[in-house]
């Protein structure tokens, strides 16, 4: 085979390659678009409704590890960090009744969690693959969610950390509240932190259902 011809193998298969991941990069891209759209809309004293479309992000990326192996989830999660980032710069430039709707704390916050959190997934999910079906995709979503949740409050809402935006107040999430309503006192991100990290943990466990569905037909279609 030829110079020229290698090449052409080459971007032919690169081609095919990228066309299968599509699927999985315009869900991610879905997802978070979605979710940013929807973290504006309130749920409840404690949650947006982007908290329950957010933690797909886990099961797109599982999905894609468990069917095309690990670098096609990381390609999925940088396509989806790229969109993320493009959400946040859009966001920043919209004012509200409050200011931007999106601040560069949160910005930094969103696109720090996800990437961290998402090639943790990945790499765990990776380790475990030859485990229980189920093992895999329970374990890397909760380890990566929880990982999510704690660096997106605490870097988006800390008062330790009030340094990275000094001009953006966030003292409304430094209030001291019971936790959810009824437990010890704390500052209210801690509530909205741990109400955020009960429904990854509950959609984490709910996924196992599309995710044994949807690797099965996408494999047994491969064969």
């Amino acid at each position: 085979m030829g110079a020229g011809q290698v090449s052409d193998h080459l971007v032919k298969t690169e081609y095919i390659m990228n066309s299968k991941y599509l699927p999985g990069i315009l869900a991610m891209a879905a997802v978070v678009v979605a979710s940013n759209i929807l973290v504006q809309v309130l749920f409840g004293n404690w949650l947006t409704w982007g908290a329950f479309t957010y933690p797909l992000a886990f099961l797109i990326t599982d999905i894609m590890n468990r069917v095309y192996g690990v670098q096609a989830a990381r390609r999925v999660v940088f396509a989806g960090f790229v969109v993320g980032v493009v959400c946040s710069l859009i966001g920043t430039q919209i004012m509200g009744a409050y200011g931007p709707l999106v601040t560069m704390r949160i910005a930094l916050a969103s696109g720090l969690a996800f990437l961290t959190a998402q090639l943790l997934d990945v790499a765990i999910f990776d380790r475990l693959r030859d485990r229980g079906w189920w093992q895999a995709p329970v374990l890397s979503s909760v380890i990566g969610s929880s990982v999510d949740t704690a660096l997106f409050f605490s870097v988006a809402f800390s008062a330790s950390l009030a340094f990275l935006e000094p001009g953006n107040d966030v003292s409304w999430a430094g209030e001291v509240v019971p936790v959810l309503g009824g437990g010890p006192l704390a500052p209210l991100w801690v509530s909205l932190a741990i109400a955020d990290w009960g429904v990854k943990l509950a959609i984490a466990v709910a996924a196992l259902i599309p995710f044994r569905i949807i690797t099965r037909k996408i494999m047994a279609q491969m064969v």
